[in-house]
């Protein structure tokens, strides 16, 4: 075991015996892939690929193929290290049926991306844009919607900068943490917990990490007391004037208070979707049903939400000694000088320039974003949705996807699935076995638990075509933190 030679012996003996699994596993099933890219330890370019397929228990499996290295980044590189890898499982791209990626333009690209390319080889391998990829872009987009949320989140990465900038500060912050944990415990403002009040620190967001923007903000309100203790300390301890003052009275206004609470709002709804789709049995109709609850919240918090926002604001300011604003006071609008003559009230500019307009630009991104929704192959899909009864049932829209996914029919099977389709819904209408199914995924393996999947071969087909089609490449980043554990700087000079 100490010898480099037999330990990687051992690591090929398992990966032989783990591709063996998987190529019996797979068979000739048709499949999705899920392609992401990183750089390793030593800044080398790394793809790795993923395998989505439907076993024989009617369940979604994902599973990791491995990671290759691409030194070159194009469009045409990447296809050709994509054909090496599942060349090594057997599996050949006449079978391929999704493809899962993220924005990338050597990825994305409509004209000579990898999709395209795939595409032009094989129609039926339809591309799916990252919907957690999707969702983040949403955010990053929201918090420069206008210069007033720009100069906000640029605040926010300066307070976590000058926070825990240094180890001092840093160790500061977390005793101060600490110390007013234990004593809002011993006054019963708060309670113990498993899982409650860990030990925390101060997070920097990032437009490319999930969910950073939350937690950022979420830290931040957490740690409200020893944040502005942490400012007030760097303040009196700098020998030159600096701009720990300046955030300080930053933070301690209404306007931030404001901010904060509403991007919170707008996050925890939009984080439940996120943590959603990172499961990996998710399957896209039910995202973008997912998708369209969302958005529907979102509509009701910004036509009933102000009020309760406006009022939760106000007691967090009283709460810590932040002093409020006169709301009727004539201010300019922002970006505008008084010299225009274009004032408003404040209680106007927040309610309209900055609680409206978030949430009308969220929602704009949103529309635009997440456009998959008017495609026709995610709408004859989404006729099958068992949920409600199968209420969304439509038996032509269903039966033109055996028209789309010709290769996957014979010639007499568009106009055998009509049939078969009515004899479906009558029989899962009436079986008590299929009410508890509310998606895809339950809807298959209880088909083929009750060995209905051989009755209706056809819809069940159908069905495995639905939870093919990636929704997120969560699995890929998984493997990247892997990797980032497994090939450290001293694996990296023992060789590749």
């Amino acid at each position: 075991m100490l010898s480099p030679d037999i330990q990687k012996d051992l690591c090929s003996a398992f990966a032989r015996e783990v591709k063996k699994v998987i190529k019996k596993e797979i068979g000739d099933k048709l499949f999705s892939v899920l392609i992401d890219e990183s750089c390793d330890i030593s800044i080398a370019k790394q793809m790795a690929v993923i395998v989505r397929y439907v076993n024989d228990k009617g369940m979604v499996v994902e599973r990791f193929l491995g990671l290759k290295h691409v030194p070159d980044t194009t469009s045409s590189a990447l296809k050709k290290a994509l054909l090496d890898v599942l060349a090594e499982y057997g599996l050949h791209i006449a079978r391929l049926r999704g493809q899962g990626y993220d924005g990338a333009s050597n990825m994305r690209g409509e004209f000579n991306g990898l999709q395209k390319q795939i595409r032009d080889e094989n129609s039926h391998a339809f591309y799916v844009h990252c919907f957690a990829h999707q969702l983040q872009l949403v955010v990053v987009a929201v918090s420069t919607c206008c210069s007033s949320f720009s100069d906000f989140f640029n605040y926010v990465g300066l307070i976590v900068t000058s926070a825990s900038s240094s180890c001092r500060r840093k160790d500061t912050l977390i005793a101060d943490h600490r110390n007013t944990i234990i004593e809002k415990l011993d006054s019963g403002e708060i309670f113990s917990g498993k899982g409650k009040h860990q030990r925390t620190s101060l997070a920097r967001p990032g437009d490319t990490r999930w969910g950073s923007h939350f937690t950022t903000l979420l830290r931040i309100e957490n740690m409200w007391e020893s944040v502005i203790r942490v400012l007030s300390m760097i303040h009196g301890d700098e020998r030159n004037p600096g701009r720990a003052a300046g955030l300080l009275k930053k933070m301690e206004s209404f306007t931030f208070v404001l901010n904060m609470k509403l991007m919170l709002k707008v996050f925890r709804i939009t984080n439940e979707l996120s943590l959603l789709l990172q499961k990996k049995d998710q399957n896209i109709v039910q995202a973008m049903s997912l998708l369209v609850d969302v958005k529907t919240r979102l509509v009701n918090f910004r036509n009933e939400g102000w009020a309760a926002l406006f009022q939760e604001v106000k007691d967090f300011c009283v709460a810590k000694k932040i002093k409020l604003p006169d709301f009727s006071e004539l201010r300019p609008r922002w970006g505008r000088s008084r010299l225009d003559d274009d004032l408003i009230t404040k209680e106007h500019h927040y309610r309209v320039d900055t609680f409206l307009v978030a949430l009308d630009a969220i929602l704009t991104e949103m529309d635009h974003r997440f456009n998959e929704s008017s495609s026709e192959v995610l709408v004859c899909f989404s006729c099958l949705d068992p949920r409600n009864s199968f209420s969304m049932f439509d038996i032509d829209k269903i039966a033109r996807l055996t028209e789309i996914y010709d290769q996957d029919f014979s010639l007499t099977d568009p106009s055998n699935i009509r049939d078969q389709l009515e004899t479906f819904i009558l029989h899962v209408r009436r079986v008590d076995a299929f009410r508890s199914c509310n998606d895809f995924a339950s809807l298959a393996m209880k088909l083929v638990e009750t060995g209905r999947h051989h009755a209706f071969p056809l819809v069940y087909h159908i069905i495995e075509l639905a939870l093919l089609l990636p929704v997120a490449t969560a699995s890929v980043e998984r493997d990247f933190s892997a990797m980032n554990i497994i090939k450290t700087n001293l694996c990296n000079r023992m060789g590749d």
